[in-house]
């Protein structure tokens, strides 16, 4: 049965996918804020609920070693008391330190198997919780890395049409100021007083 984390990431990649694509674009879409806001808050609120659960399963670890460990020493104790009770017996004295010996054996492999079997389970137990949790966690972060682009995609947009409105109001403004008039140049002047020198001349030649 899928977690409520699982079935609100569902619903927000269904969402996506049924959104409409903004004009002229492939790769821009049309969200209503407000309902992607509310998942996104639901997602929120879950993910330390569903991480204190996979705690508590981790927690259960302990548990399991110590049942395992006590009984172990269940074992151990029956299989001394048995050991005892033979031993007591000073005519059977050999043959029941051999069976002691054979009982102990026998209970201290038992018990050990028990506590590598606990071991073993309450490290699949942790290591699937731990990677459960983490692919939670990295489908939230593939969520907001995806909105961080669009927003900043958005951005850069609109900061390009500002600065492109900005360069038109700076040309406006520049032509409406007057525009300085250009002085002759030395070399209209030098043209000018030849020419008035050659009228002078041809006016004395005339007299």
């Amino acid at each position: 049965m899928a977690s409520r984390i699982e079935e609100i990431i569902e619903e927000i990649e269904e969402y996506i996918g049924d959104c409409k694509f903004q004009p002229f674009s492939n790769t821009k879409i049309i969200v209503d804020k407000d309902e992607m806001e509310e998942l996104l808050s639901e997602l929120k609120a879950r993910t330390p609920e569903e991480i204190r659960k996979y705690q508590k399963i981790i927690s259960n670890k302990e548990a399991i070693l110590a049942d395992a460990q006590a009984k172990a020493d269940s074992i151990i104790a029956e299989a001394t008391a048995e050991t005892n009770e033979l031993v007591s017996e000073h005519q059977i004295m050999q043959q029941a330190y051999a069976q002691a010996n054979e009982i102990v054996n026998a209970a201290t492999k038992q018990a050990q198997e028990l506590t590598d079997n606990a071991t073993r389970q309450a490290n699949e137990i942790q290591t699937s919780s731990i990677q459960y949790t983490d692919d939670m966690l990295k489908a939230m972060e593939d969520i907001l890395a995806n909105g961080i682009n669009h927003a900043q995609s958005d951005y850069d947009a609109l900061m390009s049409n500002l600065q492109k409105c900005m360069d038109v109001v700076q040309e406006d403004r520049r032509q409406l100021q007057p525009q300085p008039e250009e002085e002759p140049a030395p070399e209209d002047y030098q043209q000018q007083d030849a020419a008035d020198a050659s009228s002078r001349e041809k006016g004395i030649s005339t007299i």
